[in-house]
């Protein structure tokens, strides 16, 4: 299965490069520092729920879609570092209805 993108390599490649914005004017525009957004367009660091709803405000996007793709992104990256060892907490021939969501 193929890695999903990181949300600041789109946030990058087809957000600011498409509106022509440096990396300083965007994020001035968005009320966060420099230093922050290069971080995340340079995938060292994640979208968080606050940049999710300022790039939301800012219109791009939605704030939901921005959390699925680095939700996804997360997933991914645990996986491919390998499954924990862990115990089942319910037993087999117990029913697992009730602790679903």
């Amino acid at each position: 299965m193929k890695n999903p993108v990181h949300p600041g390599a789109i946030l990058r490649e087809d957000v600011l490069a498409e509106l022509g914005l440096s990396v300083g004017e965007a994020a001035e525009r968005l009320g966060i520092s420099r230093v922050t957004l290069s971080r995340v367009i340079h995938e060292h660091a994640r979208i968080s729920p606050n940049l999710a709803l300022r790039l939301e405000a800012a219109g791009v996007g939605t704030a939901r879609v921005w959390l699925a793709m680095q939700t996804a992104r997360d997933l991914a990256d645990e996986r491919a570092a390998g499954t924990p060892k862990v115990r089942k907490l319910v037993s087999i021939g117990t029913s697992a209805r009730a602790l679903s969501v």
